[in-house]
């Protein structure tokens, strides 16, 4: 039974329809899997019952012929995702106890398609951070180890689901980017995440960090698994003013591995001061890989790069304070209420009590930058450069039709290495954020391994709606890269 969940989704599929094996044997291994990789601490909430009672039902539909196209694939939702009848926390204690009676679009859409959730997954509280250790939950642990075998973290936002997915206790999972809450952490547990384009993906349900650069995308062992749940994920949502009102084209399709001619992007302002040298030769070695597939590499340029982080330092903590606003104590989630205080004493004791240090700082930062005296000088210029930064893109998108770059600075810190520096903890993010800021589709694909054997990932960034051709050029990095590793059980 262990051995399906060694398999992709995708074989996972196949199996289920050849009838190798049933959508319940598949569904308890996974729930076997879940319970002994608790040390872990990927998930929030266990939801085996859910799971099990999608997995009849998938069984009987896969007996009559009417499989729907994940019927009995077993999946983490990400604690961002509200889910009916489900505690949604968002990784906070200001939200902890919520039971919402309404189910997100973008889960709604993964089970109306047959799948069935395990649980929601641990998160850095309200997906503000690189590590997953602002969770109220406590920190997610790396199924990777360090050289030593210290204990790593599994990057962040998203950690829950890379280290679910990476541990092999979830088929695949959900995941939200904002920054690179789903790309960084892929690479850190060696496993792919992609980022569609902004409003590929309803946000209706999703409990709001930034709501300009939000945005769900899947998170799984390889680009077809991605592709597939991208496809199920995805649609045009009335109840999403951003949602994107178009046909959604078939990712799975796209996955020829043919990139002959393709021109893939190497900016050199992605050349940063204090890059390791492994970084730069797997970037290097990425690009030669993609030209022996067939492909041109281009140089090009993306000048407002530099200004990519503080633009983004401004922009989300600004919305951030806006969003954030309504957990007050009033309506929903935690209440503290100060013997003899009146209503500003009940906002201040929630407020501080609920919300962990990281997004205290955020929400300080925002509310500055939106303040009166402050609005100019900050949140207005920041803004006019995001327009420099996707100008930037457009320009480049004329010379080529993917960019590549590393996905982050550096393989997986040991945990509690950059708690106490916020800064540091910012820069993990620094290749990510441009393409966020644009609202371009971007992915990360494991492509190697640093000094330690801990896996590294390259980032391809697409054109907006151009998912598919950013999928195909993923599928032939990661058929050239060969990145097979998986980490050693030891919880």
């Amino acid at each position: 039974m262990s051995d399906l969940t060694n398999l992709t989704l995708a074989a996972m599929r196949d199996g289920l329809r050849e009838k190798s094996f049933s959508a319940k044997e598949l569904t308890q291994a996974h729930i076997a899997a879940v319970e002994g990789a608790r040390e872990l601490n990927a998930f929030t909430v266990e939801t085996p019952e859910l799971a099990l009672a999608a997995a009849e039902t998938a069984d009987r539909a896969l007996a009559d012929g009417a499989a729907k196209p994940l019927s009995g694939i077993p999946l983490g939702i990400k604690d961002l995702f509200c889910t009916e009848g489900v505690e949604s926390t968002a990784g906070s204690n200001i939200l902890r106890g919520f039971t919402p009676q309404y189910e997100s679009t973008v889960s709604a859409n993964l089970l109306a398609d047959g799948a069935g959730m395990l649980g929601k997954l641990n998160m850095d509280e309200f997906a503000m951070g690189s590590s997953n250790e602002t969770s109220a939950w406590g920190n997610v642990i790396n199924p990777w180890r360090g050289a030593k075998g210290e204990t790593l973290v599994p990057g962040g936002s998203s950690g829950g689901s890379s280290a679910a997915v990476a541990a092999r206790i979830v088929a695949a999972a959900t995941g939200t980017d904002t920054g690179g809450s789903i790309r960084q952490p892929a690479a850190f547990t060696g496993i792919t995440g992609f980022k569609p384009t902004y409003g590929r993906c309803s946000r209706w349900g999703t409990v709001a960090f930034a709501s300009s650069l939000d945005q769900a995308g899947p998170m799984a062992r390889d680009v077809r698994d991605c592709a597939i749940m991208l496809r199920s994920m995805a649609g045009f949502d009335p109840k999403d003013s951003t949602s994107l009102d178009l046909p959604l084209p078939d990712f799975e399709a796209a996955l020829t591995g043919d990139i002959k001619g393709r021109r893939i992007g190497i900016p050199k302002e992605y050349t940063i001061d204090g890059i390791p040298a492994e970084i730069e030769a797997l970037w290097s070695k990425g690009a030669d890989m993609l030209r022996d597939a067939g492909a041109e590499i281009v140089e090009i340029s993306l000048p407002h790069t530099k200004y990519a982080l503080p633009t983004y330092y401004i922009i989300a903590p600004a919305e951030a304070s806006s969003n954030l606003a309504r957990y007050d104590g009033v309506r929903y989630g935690l209440r503290e209420t100060p013997d003899g205080g009146n209503l500003i004493d009940m906002y201040e004791a929630t407020r501080s009590a609920g919300f962990g240090d990281e997004v205290k700082r955020r929400i300080m930062i925002g509310t500055y930058v939106l303040s009166a005296g402050y609005y100019d000088a900050y949140y207005l210029q920041a803004q006019k450069v995001r327009t420099l930064i996707k100008q930037d893109f457009d320009r480049a998108f004329e010379q080529c039709d993917v960019i590549l770059t590393p996905t982050a600075p550096s393989a997986a810190f040991a945990a509690g290495s950059k708690s106490d520096d916020p800064i540091a903890m910012y820069l993990n993010d620094v290749f990510c954020v441009p393409a966020s800021l644009a609202g371009l589709p971007a992915m990360s694909v494991p492509a190697g391994a640093d000094k330690d054997g801990l896996p590294l990932g390259l980032h391809l960034i697409g054109n907006a709606l151009e998912e598919e051709g950013l999928f195909n050029a993923g599928y032939a990095l990661e058929r050239a890269a060969g990145f097979s590793a998986q980490p050693e059980k030891w919880w």
